[in-house]
């Protein structure tokens, strides 16, 4: 048996309960794949995006759910090194990258402000484009559990906000387009066991400005920081992170002082002075 059918096997058997199970879970619960759907997907090269590739070729090759999967690799200008890593691991795990190229790191190096959102805006919005041209009509990204509820700790602790990372968003800029995050009930120590395991080994931070950062670590981010803190909380209590996660899919508004919908603010004495307002929403 060769080593791309192991690592297929893994998933399928192994890490069944952890990952393919919670896979399939978030899918169906979130309704992502829908017959005739071409469904490109965004690998980076690390441990998310290639196990996402894998799962979306499991699904289409053994699944009941009729969709054509594209494997798309959008080179922003990594160095030679993380290059070669992803096409040995593409071709070591069976994977048939399109690799297609932009000058997205040239293009952030010099900023000053909010370099790491722009490039996250821009490289978005070159997979969609890229995907477009391809006749696909969504494009499936890498995010996991962990990015779900670190994104809710940074609104909440950074922001003042309570918002979250969607499980699959319409594009307002390219018409017909929608993002799917198909790993989004999977957590994240499970995809690092899951590449222990197989003994895989991939790029771990391609940003020129952070090339020496590790899993786990970030570079020193604020979201390193909720990834630290997340850690410290599963040790503590192994449920919640579950809780967190739950509390996104369980917003009572007859408890909450404000909120906002559409673009329309709605505060406490507003709908206090008037319970129908909120009776309709």
């Amino acid at each position: 048996m060769n080593k791309a059918m192991d690592i297929e096997r893994s998933i399928i058997k192994k890490f069944r309960k952890p990952i393919w199970s919670r896979f399939i879970r978030g899918i169906t619960a979130y309704d992502m794949i829908a017959p005739g759907d071409k469904i490109a997907v965004c690998i980076s090269g690390g441990k998310d995006s290639m196990l996402l590739a894998k799962l979306m070729q499991e699904i289409h090759r053994h699944g009941k759910m009729s969709f054509e999967p594209v494997f798309l690799c959008m080179d922003p200008g990594y160095n030679d090194l993380n290059r070669r890593m992803i096409e040995r691991n593409a071709k070591l795990m069976n994977i048939p990258v399109q690799f297609f190229e932009s000058e997205i790191y040239d293009a952030v190096a010099t900023m000053d402000a909010n370099p790491c959102y722009m490039c996250a805006r821009m490289r978005r919005g070159h997979l969609y484009k890229f995907a477009q041209s391809l006749g696909c009509n969504k494009i499936a990204l890498g995010h996991h559990f962990d990015d779900v509820i670190e994104t809710t700790l940074l609104a909440v602790l950074y922001n003042g906000q309570f918002k979250t990372m969607m499980p699959k968003l319409r594009s307002t800029n390219f018409k017909g387009m929608e993002l799917i995050r198909p790993m989004y009930m999977i957590k994240e120590p499970d995809i690092i066991d899951w590449m222990k395991f197989n003994a895989l080994t991939f790029i771990q931070c391609a940003c020129r400005l952070t090339e020496n950062c590790v899993i786990g670590q970030g570079g020193g981010s604020k979201r390193a920081e909720m990834k630290l803190l997340v850690s410290k909380m599963r040790k503590a209590n192994p449920i919640l992170d579950n809780n967190i996660f739950r509390s996104i899919h369980n917003v009572n508004l007859n408890t909450v002082i404000g909120y906002a919908c559409d673009g329309v603010e709605y505060a406490f004495p507003d709908f206090y002075n008037a319970p129908e307002r909120l009776q309709s929403r």
